[in-house]
């Protein structure tokens, strides 16, 4: 049976989640919205958040929904393969980490010619 990792909506931004329009295709999410909020491809030895055991996201939320912490719109379910599943209002939906792009190397300075 997989596992996944749950990573919680922060609560300041789920009325944000809730009026945001339904998008086609995969969400993307940012990290720093998520408790608790670790940078996508660390070990899964340093997680420290809730796991879960479940045939599917579905049967997650349903083990879930009459615990003392639900699934939530906005949650998502990341499996043991890193495939990451939005929870909405119409089910769960694919969703892909949006992380910033690395800054470019910055050239190196040309070399003075010696002065004669």
């Amino acid at each position: 049976m997989p596992n996944y990792r749950v990573h919680r909506l922060k609560d300041h931004l789920r009325q944000q989640f809730r009026s945001a329009p339904h998008v086609s295709g995969a969400a993307s999410i940012k990290p720093r919205d998520y408790v608790p909020g670790f940078l996508p491809g660390e070990p899964a030895a340093e997680f420290i958040g809730e796991t879960l055991a479940a045939s599917s996201p579905y049967a997650a939320y349903f083990d879930r929904q009459d615990s003392d912490a639900p699934l939530q719109p906005g949650d998502v379910l990341e499996d043991e393969a890193g495939a990451l599943r939005i929870f909405k209002f119409v089910g769960f939906e694919e969703a892909r980490w949006a992380l910033p792009e690395p800054a470019p190397p910055e050239p190196a300075p040309a070399a003075q010619p010696a002065a004669v």
